[in-house]
């Protein structure tokens, strides 16, 4: 297990590592909600919060065997949040930065298959918003990229396998940030805030290191893109999809182009942070995990 009083705010090889397993392995983490456990009551906003403690990722787990290429599996197992977290907005933060007053706190209270919300009774969608490795550009935990981060996907739950790049030996995963709840965008800058227990079993897949983070979730593949502009994350998404269609289904680009028309589905995750995340979303019936990964090795050395 990894407890929460290991954290970090930067994905950084030279972090000493929180714990060790091998492949295979079941690791507990044990997170601190996204405001570092900041914020115990609504008359608290984010305005007042040390910045510095934000988006603390748990970890890094050290998993042995891991190389620089391959692809390191994560399979989330059970998510058990708290019962009580906070939803956060401020002036300058979220979708509609300008049309913010002032920093207001909401509490919700998780009920079993419910978040309780001012009343209204929304269903639970348990997730982790941070899972990532370590990078060479040691990117802050508030961030997503390459390297996985702060992706904000609500398909990264429980029954889900998150593959990611592997840099550095032992890889160093941390994971953080868990929400009870989140809407597709994340766009008031905070969903359902809470701290967790992520239990996960992790594995490889030698020297295939994905370009993109890559969700497998029910019966589509997710490669998840960021960019700090939505318009370039949408275009280097499509641009892929159409690429991986082309060379792991043998089609030319122009077919390509219009089967990615009929069958992948491009999606928002998150909206908010400086980077935004987008997912294109391809059917397993067309291409199986391992051919994807395969493609999207390959495609690294072209990007």
């Amino acid at each position: 297990m990894v407890q929460s009083s290991k954290i970090f705010y930067v994905f950084s090889p030279d972090l000493e590592p929180a714990a060790k397993a091998k492949v295979g392995d079941k690791v507990i983490f044990y997170t601190l909600d996204a405001l570092g456990g900041q914020i115990t009551s609504e008359d608290q906003v984010i305005t007042s919060i040390d910045f510095s403690r934000v988006n603390p990722a748990t970890g890094p787990l050290y998993i042995e065997g891991a190389e620089p290429g391959d692809a390191l599996l994560v399979k989330i197992l059970s998510i058990n949040t708290s019962e009580r977290g906070f939803v956060v907005t401020a002036p300058n933060a979220g979708a509609l930065p300008n049309m913010v007053k002032e920093a207001k706190t909401r509490a919700c209270y998780v009920r079993g298959d419910y978040v309780e919300f001012m009343g209204f009774k929304l269903p639970t969608r348990k997730m982790v918003g941070v899972i990532g490795v370590a990078s060479s550009e040691r990117t802050p935990t508030g961030l997503p990229g390459k390297h996985g981060g702060n992706l904000d996907t609500r398909f990264v739950t429980e029954g889900s396998t998150v593959i990611l790049p592997v840099e550095y030996p032992g890889a160093l995963l941390g994971i953080g940030d868990v929400h009870a709840t989140m809407g597709d965008g994340e766009v008031c800058v905070s969903a359902c805030e809470v701290s967790a227990e992520v239990a996960v079993e992790v594995n490889l897949i030698k020297g295939l290191a994905p370009m993109w983070p890559v969700v497998q979730y029910g019966d589509y593949i997710h490669v998840l893109v960021s960019n700090e502009k939505m318009d370039k994350a949408l275009e280097e998404g499509i641009d892929l999809a159409v690429k991986i269609l082309s060379l792991g289904l043998n089609l030319s680009w122009d077919d390509s182009y219009m089967m990615a028309s009929l069958a992948v589905d491009i999606g928002v995750s998150q909206l908010v942070n400086p980077k935004k995340t987008i997912r294109i979303q391809i059917p397993s019936y067309l291409l199986p995990l391992e051919n994807i990964l395969r493609t999207l090795n390959k495609l690294r050395e072209y990007y």
